[in-house]
């Protein structure tokens, strides 16, 4: 795999407050203001819910990726992130991910492993590690 790789989207205006997203092979997305702010959209993804989604599917990709090579057997993968968003030395930003990584194992003795490399994903997380928000990882393994 190359050390550089490049990532390219448009966004175009398309009325009030709502853009798309969109990449040449990839479907468009519709995108507004969240509408937390003035002339903010309610049901449409905000720059605010992409970039927490960011984070929680750089983790699962990273986990997979790491479950894959470590031979951890699973069941299933399932992760809530909720950011936080405030307002701090008159700027607003993201301060905080809390990312709760849920993962179901085949057997008992695999629940240590996986919480051992669901914690090795966070580490590992480009998405992560090129932000200045915290992100904090819970995990809750079950067999």
């Amino acid at each position: 795999m190359e050390n550089v790789h490049f990532y390219n989207t448009t966004v175009t205006w398309k009325e009030g407050r709502v853009g798309e997203i969109s990449e040449p092979t990839l479907p468009t997305i519709s995108v507004a203001t969240p509408p937390q702010f003035p002339k903010g959209v309610p049901n449409i993804w905000s720059p605010e819910h992409l970039f927490v989604a960011a984070a929680n599917v750089c983790l699962m990709t990273t986990f997979l990726s790491i479950s894959e090579f470590s031979k951890l057997n699973f069941i299933s993968y399932e992760a809530d992130a909720i950011g936080k968003l405030e307002k701090i030395e008159n700027k607003f930003i993201i301060s905080e991910i809390e990312i709760t990584a849920k993962v179901k194992v085949t057997k008992e003795e695999d629940v240590e492993k996986a919480d051992r490399l669901l914690h090795k994903s966070e580490a590992n997380c480009l998405i992560s590690n090129s932000m200045k928000t915290k992100v904090h990882l819970k995990t809750e393994i079950t067999f």
